[in-house]
């Protein structure tokens, strides 16, 4: 993988409390307050020492911008004896066990959401899938882990589509030198394609889903993006020869993926169909961390800042 570059944007944020009516409300520290659920990455793809690194710094980007979050890795198709690799299920019912005891040892002691506990109502852990979009056939399991846990977990949609997943693209595509980009805004000066493949898995939705992000990215690029299955006979190459049909000459495949969740030689098999290079998935991208974070943050009632709506930072 590259190693992530890319805007390092703070990310303000609110102490969870029960939502207010209005527009308004008020600040608090940017830190995560004691007691607060954890964050669950979903990993699916079969686990190695690269995926972990790649979670790992995903869950670090989150911790530097809610320092003190709860962050953790499940995996969602580890085996239930691979060292290292705890599995989603496991995660999951760890958590749900702990909160079982709290709420015990609060029943035993008059305490709990009578004596004011800001997370008695607060779901146990909040699970984000680390996809880039919708893939239901990993989405399906990660829901089966989280109602096999017997806790109130809350599971959060996908990563995207989003404005930060185009930036992402942009930045692999020119790390591949097959897009130019401003060092400033990341906005390009020169392509070297003047078509891309925007390959992702998951079926129809996911091709949907990663088309939007793909409208994003062209603006950015100001050439024509066609979104494809990797995951579909031919799906590829009927996407390239339609950008040629179209008048494009030089292609290139940029991956909508985060990368654990297919595997590596697919990417390199569609390009050389389709006879264009490829640029690697986003993996580590800071925006991915960013991303998880956000999706966490909502559940809980905190505002994203201005650069999780897609507003570059400078």
């Amino acid at each position: 993988m590259s190693s992530p570059t890319g805007p390092t944007s703070g990310l303000p944020v609110r102490m969870p409390r029960p939502r207010q009516s209005g527009r308004h409300r008020r600040p608090e520290p940017a830190a995560a307050p004691t007691g607060a659920p954890p964050l669950v990455l979903a990993v699916p793809g079969t686990p190695d020492a690269s995926t972990r690194r790649l979670a790992e710094e995903s869950l670090s980007i989150a911790r530097s911008e809610l320092p003190g979050l709860d962050a953790r890795i499940g995996y969602v198709d580890a085996e239930d004896d691979a060292e290292g690799f705890p599995t989603l299920d496991a995660v999951l019912g760890f958590i749900a066990a702990q909160q079982a005891a709290r709420a015990s040892e609060g029943r035993a002691a008059g305490s709990g959401e009578a004596a004011g506990d800001p997370w008695a109502a607060a779901p146990a852990a909040v699970v984000v899938p680390l996809l880039a979009g919708p893939d239901n056939a990993v989405l399906r399991r990660i829901r089966q882990s989280v109602v096999n846990c017997g806790a109130a977990v809350e599971l959060t949609s996908t990563l995207g589509p989003h404005p930060l997943l185009a930036e992402a693209l942009h930045v692999r595509l020119s790390e591949a030198g097959l897009a130019r980009a401003d060092r400033a805004r990341l906005f390009t000066v020169a392509t070297a394609a003047d078509g891309i493949v925007l390959a992702t898995v998951g079926g129809a939705e996911a091709v949907q889903a990663a088309g939007i992000t793909g409208m994003l990215l062209s603006a950015r690029l100001a050439v024509p993006v066609l979104a494809a299955a990797l995951d579909e006979d031919g799906a590829i190459a009927r996407a390239a020869d339609q950008l040629r049909g179209s008048g494009s000459r030089t292609l290139a495949l940029a991956p909508c993926l985060i990368g654990p969740e297919i595997d590596e030689t697919l990417t390199a098999m569609a390009a050389k169909e389709a006879g264009c290079s490829a640029a690697e998935p986003l993996g580590s991208y800071p925006a991915v961390g960013k991303l998880a974070l956000a999706k966490y943050a909502e559940v809980l009632g905190i505002s994203p800042s201005p650069t999780l709506q897609g507003t570059p930072a400078h």
